[in-house]
């Protein structure tokens, strides 16, 4: 199976959904797909949930796409810091839902969802408000929180090559989500820094194979 290579962004985020769940990779701007959130703002799709590491950072990327009204609710588990000031004012304002998730069980969720698991058991929030009306277990004497997976409708990732069937490797911390959400998502969207020709890729260095991978840009 090989991806399709897009001429521009905006053929890449055609036919996203109102109403999508939307993985974005990112861990702050390294590895952030800018140009195919700034397409899917051009696209119009509204009323989306998005996930990711955070929730936006100064006024580019994921915050413009917040900053548009087209999101509503985010799934992360950093919302705020320094530069988030467009999700602080909407959140606010109450204009878009928070959940919540534990950076470890963010990832550890969406890769149950890559990988069929029904759901999966983890000390992380125990005794905390995070683990309201979730079922816990104790196992081996340690209390258990059972948590869901995580899919996406769409996943907008940021690597840094790609082949032309669609294998990817990444650069360095920009490596962070992409390779979780290529797995979780119905349709995943990749903007990279070049294609290459099948063969050029070292295959020891190819982390996302190219069945994961539905769309190429180069951006």
């Amino acid at each position: 199976m090989s991806a399709v290579l897009c001429d521009d962004v905006d053929e890449a985020v055609a036919g996203i959904q109102d109403g999508s769940t939307v993985l974005v990779s990112g861990f702050g701007m390294a590895g952030m797909p800018v140009d195919l959130i700034d397409a899917l703002i051009r696209q119009g799709a509204r009323d989306l949930t998005v996930v990711s590491n955070n929730a936006g950072n100064g006024d580019t990327g994921l915050a413009a796409l917040l900053a548009e009204g087209r999101v509503r609710k985010v799934i992360c588990s950093f919302p705020r810091q320094s530069d988030s000031w467009v999700f602080d004012r909407l959140y606010r304002e109450g204009r878009v839902e928070l959940e919540v998730v534990p950076q470890g069980t963010l990832a550890e969720r969406m890769r149950a969802a890559g990988a069929g698991i029904g759901a999966f058991y983890c000390p992380t929030g125990v005794g905390t408000p995070l683990a309201e009306g979730k079922e816990t277990r104790e196992i081996d004497g340690r209390t258990y929180v059972l948590e869901l997976p995580l899919a996406g409708d769409v996943a907008l990732i940021g690597a840094h090559r790609a082949d032309r069937i669609g294998n990817l490797v990444y650069r360095r911390t920009a490596r962070n989500f992409g390779p979780v959400m290529a797995t979780a998502a119905t349709t995943v969207v990749v903007q990279v820094r070049e294609v290459v020709e099948v063969g050029a890729l070292d295959p020891e260095a190819v982390v996302t194979p190219s069945i994961y991978v539905d769309r190429v840009v180069v951006a």
